[in-house]
């Protein structure tokens, strides 16, 4: 039996629930499958994104764990994301495996990576 089976939740908490499910719907093209008012999660691609109220989510508080999403092309959707209201965090390196993070706008670290070698189970 595998102990770890994989990623399954990334949680980020945020001052402003209303405003957080609007931007991650904006940034992901799609609404969450859970919405109430003490959890909101989104289903992407197999894996959760989950947000949770926390009146104390301070914007500039220091990163703990970062979660690193796979996307087809990082430059691009690291720029997106700048446009969508992101701050940059951690600008694409490529190091064959191109990663970077922005910091979205209630404060969490929210990471990015293209890694073509990388094939998740379910793929």
């Amino acid at each position: 039996m595998k102990e770890f089976l994989g990623l399954r939740t990334a949680i980020y908490t945020v001052a402003h629930l209303s405003a957080a499910k609007a931007w991650y719907t904006k940034v992901l093209g799609f609404g969450p499958y859970f919405d109430e008012p003490y959890y909101v999660g989104f289903n992407v691609a197999g894996y959760e994104l989950g947000l949770i109220p926390d009146e104390n989510a301070a914007t500039g508080r220091t990163p703990a764990g970062v979660a690193y999403w796979g996307v087809p092309d990082a430059e691009a959707a690291w720029a997106r994301l700048l446009e969508l209201g992101a701050a940059p965090a951690e600008p694409i390196e490529d190091h064959g495996v191109k990663i970077g993070a922005v910091r979205d706008p209630f404060g969490n670290i929210f990471g990015i990576i293209e890694n073509p070698a990388f094939k998740a189970e379910s793929d």
